[in-house]
């Protein structure tokens, strides 16, 4: 090998603090110095290596700039014991692909992606890549300075999530890619009236089907839509905007892909060595060893990392329940109980809270939010106070009861109607988001607009109802992609969602409901600002069971109210009476049977005059037409 090219050994990114740190399990910012580092030394331009590989027995650099020798450039482990193996090689060009060929204590030679690269090779192609120093111009300094606001828990959050690779496609059938999703994207969102945007992860994964859910590029933006600056481009324009990412995380699991995480160095570093705790049954893939302390610093650091380098406004934790459960999808005997005896995983929950604790200190007005499906308690209470620390948790329970009761033909709500109802009965033991989310829409469950029962007509008159009920129940909304116009077939992430149909005035009129409660709901302190109070909402009528009719009252921090009355059959109510607090003349803001929506045109002439005639408990009650399959939303007329 050319001399020029030679590895020079003795430098290091690396201090002692951040050792203690990275060795303590406490370090946010690995990524600091593990890696592939451009820099200068002595003169010198070329990239620094470090890697954690602690039972290896040799490390060296292959790449497309030494034909692949393992001889060619070995690295040297640092003199501190902490498995670290460096070196500096000098003229190396950006782009360059690279792997770390280890040989392992039994002899194996393994070719092994960094685990820490920050570009990689687009799949399959399995090489990580040099990337050049970050040089992108921020523009978003006055949204980072006010971000907090955004997503206050006392705020509006109407989040629109995304697959970034097939929101839309070209005419060749390409996903828009990075550049394609700035241009188009963010006018979209503020168009419709979205006020977040999460996507499902963008991390580096080896199969396109696992929708990024099987991650192996825990600080790479996935090469298959472009460049990390590229992504960069893409937040910023977003939030010029004025809309908030949140990015899908996934420390629960990893793929076993050769090149990857799994027994890094020839032994389970990453992972538990025993598969009863080491191997996820559900998803045939690796389980963190969250009790390694470098693990848990190589997890916080890549959180860390995608709120600090691309200014991302929140993470949302994939899979927690997985991470809280020893015996998660395991039968007994299949699973090793805690040093309790019990199956509660000690070490991921003290991973989560740290987790959180830290994120929230580091980065003000971030949201992080746990998809959490069971009823693990004060999943969003502070750590201090006993609970895990998140901001938000997605609301399973609610999701699949309104699902549920929506999908029966009508004939038969009335005696389904406790899962309409039931979620308010812990609708404030949690910081809750109402999910009506991806999961929803794969492996044979069809689009909401497939789930609704009846003719054309009656699908989008029970999805605009869904919608109506969401906007109204406690709690932020989020809403995958497509089914704001009513995407009639299930999702493929190869293919771009239907735009088409939106030449057709039955999915025109949900999207404009759609973004006309988006804009109500903005624009409406009560429908925000107690989300998790139990001032902001009361029952007006939730017992006709017959009529299948729910009524309710939502009210803000100065007392103002806002009524929202759901008729859930096809039959309209004539001369059908609620009880309310004033009696003013009440404004029909809005009704989803509305004829710009595709409904039928009925309902209240747009204002009712409330009489003094007690009702439901209340000294007033308005005499109300409900149209049907339809939500109306009422506030008292302004004097």
């Amino acid at each position: 090998m050319d001399g020029a090219n030679a590895v020079i050994h003795g430098v290091s990114l690396i201090g002692e603090i951040d050792m203690h740190l990275f060795r303590e399990g406490s370090h946010p910012r690995i990524y600091d110095f593990l890696g592939a580092h451009v820099m200068e030394r002595e003169g010198k331009a070329g990239v620094l290596f470090a890697v954690w590989a602690p039972n290896a027995k040799e490390v060296s650099v292959t790449g497309d700039f030494n034909a692949w020798d393992a001889q060619a450039h070995p690295l040297a482990p640092r003199w501190d014991g902490s498995g670290i193996w460096e070196g500096f090689i000098p003229n190396l060009q950006h782009y360059a692909c690279y792997k770390y060929s280890i040989l392992t204590s039994g002899g194996d030679r393994l070719e092994k992606a960094d685990p820490v690269a920050f570009f990689c090779e687009a799949p399959p192609k399995t090489a990580s890549k040099i990337c050049p120093p970050d040089h992108y111009e921020w523009r978003d300094g006055k949204w980072m300075a006010e971000r907090k606001q955004k997503s206050a828990s006392d705020g509006p959050q109407s989040i629109y999530e995304l697959h970034a690779g097939s929101w839309r496609r070209t005419e060749t059938n390409e996903p828009l890619g990075w550049l394609g999703l700035a241009e188009e994207l963010p006018a979209y969102l503020t168009e419709n009236g979205f006020t977040h945007v999460e996507f499902l992860p963008v991390m580096e994964h080896p199969f396109y089907g696992s929708w990024g859910y099987q991650t192996i590029g825990y600080f790479a933006p996935t090469a298959r839509y472009g460049t990390p600056e590229e992504f960069m481009i893409l937040i910023d324009a977003l939030h010029k905007a004025g809309i908030a990412v949140i990015l899908d995380w996934v420390p629960s699991h990893f793929p076993n892909d050769p090149h990857g995480l799994e027994r890094f160095d020839g032994t389970s570093l990453y992972e538990h060595a025993d598969p009863q705790k080491g191997f996820h049954p559900d998803w045939k893939s690796c389980i963190f060893n969250y009790g390694r302390n470098e693990v848990r610093s190589f997890l916080l650091s890549s959180a860390h990392f995608w709120l600090d380098r691309y200014h991302a406004d929140g993470i949302r934790v994939d899979a927690v329940a997985s991470m809280l459960y020893l015996d998660y999808s395991r039968k007994e005997g299949e699973w090793i109980p805690n040093a309790f005896g019990g199956r509660e995983n000690i070490e991921a929950i003290d991973f989560l809270k740290r987790l959180n604790e830290t994120m929230y200190l580091d980065f003000p007005g971030i949201q992080m939010t746990a998809e959490e499906s069971t009823a693990w308690p004060m999943v969003t209470a502070p750590v201090w106070a006993g609970g895990l620390g998140f901001g938000y948790k997605w609301n399973m329970g609610w999701m699949h009861d309104i699902l549920s009761y929506m999908a029966k033909d009508p004939v038969f709500r009335q005696y389904h109607q406790n899962n309409l109802t039931f979620g308010m009965w812990y609708a404030h033991a949690e910081n809750f988001v109402l999910p009506l989310s991806h999961d929803e829409v794969v492996h044979g469950k069809g689009s909401l607009w497939g789930k609704m029962p009846g003719d054309r007509w009656q699908k989008a008159a029970n999805l605009r109802l869904l919608f109506g009920w969401m906007f109204g129940h406690p709690g932020k909304k989020l809403l995958f992609m497509g089914a704001e116009f009513g995407q009639e077939r299930e999702w493929n992430h190869d293919q771009s969602l239907d735009w088409h149909l939106l030449t057709e005035s039955k999915h025109a009129g949900v999207q404009l409901w759609l973004r006309d409660l988006n804009k109500l709901y903005r624009d409406t302190p009560a429908l925000w600002e107690y989300d998790y109070d139990t001032r902001g909402f009361e029952w007006i009528d939730c017992s006709d069971m017959a009529s299948c009719v729910v009524s309710f009252l939502r009210r803000d921090k100065d007392g103002n109210e806002i009524v929202f009355v759901g008729n859930f059959t096809p039959v309209p109510r004539y001369r059908y009476r609620i009880g309310v607090p004033h009696s003013k003349k009440w404004v029909e803001l809005l009704n989803s049977d509305a004829s710009c929506y595709g409904g039928s045109n009925l309902g209240n002439l747009g204002l009712v005059a409330a009489e003094e005639k007690p009702y439901h408990g209340r000294p007033c009650s308005l005499e109300l037409t409900l149209p049907p399959l339809a939500c109306l939303v009422l506030k008292p007329e302004e004097e």
